[in-house]
């Protein structure tokens, strides 16, 4: 079969932001959370997912900024880890996933909780100040929240986009109502992901489209 098809990777990328562009709906958008939503939605191929994101006024700055000051990235999954490019990152970012920490399992039967919750107590003395991105698990999201609620150190910025039909929407409300006004990315809804959440990191990360 000979077909013909465009070969080039920088013009797929290019033709692909530009019809994106052209048809999700980014009017008042401020340019690097547009830059974001644009990286979001060439994940996932839904134009209609802008309806859904929601951010907090000072997240685009305020992730950009801790990425360039080379704050670390912690990732509920390896999927979501796996996703950053390394190459973009300005800083040489470490990206933190503690999933698959052997310690990880048993704090989760301790702790009577999911591995991915419990992982994020392998963080706790690098959250102040970190850029933390929950792309695939909302018991996670919700633990960071209750860890902040109990004493511990803010983040710089959440990038909370948990995927799925239980508890998914409720903890993405929770932080985007938190009371602690965390700067914050959400999708609401059942929507999200571990290939949103690592776009998101990576259009925050350079400006290069």
């Amino acid at each position: 079969m000979s077909a013909d098809y465009i070969r080039d990777g920088a013009e797929i990328y290019r033709r692909s932001f530009a019809v994106i562009r052209a048809e999700a709906d980014l009017d008042g958008v401020e340019a690097t959370l547009a830059r974001a939503i644009v990286r979001m939605i060439h994940a996932c191929g839904m134009v209609d997912l802008t309806r859904d994101v929601a951010a907090s006024i000072g997240f685009a700055r305020a992730a950009s900024a801790a990425l360039a000051d080379g704050a670390p990235i912690l990732c509920d999954t390896s999927m979501v880890a796996s996703g950053i490019t390394r190459a973009r990152l300005p800083a040489g970012n470490p990206v933190v996933c503690t999933l698959a920490d052997p310690r990880t399992s048993a704090l989760a039967a301790r702790l009577s909780t999911t591995c991915t919750a419990a992982a994020m107590e392998l963080w706790r003395d690098r959250i102040g100040g970190a850029v933390v991105v929950v792309g695939n698990a909302p018991t996670a999201l919700f633990r960071l929240l209750e860890m902040i609620d109990e004493g511990g150190p803010r983040p710089a910025a959440v990038i909370g986009v948990p995927v799925g039909f239980i508890g998914a929407a409720e903890s993405k409300v929770a932080l985007a109502e938190h009371p602690s006004a965390l700067d914050h990315l959400v999708v609401h809804g059942r929507r999200g992901g571990s290939a949103i959440a690592a776009a998101a990191v990576n259009a925050l990360a350079s400006e290069r489209e």
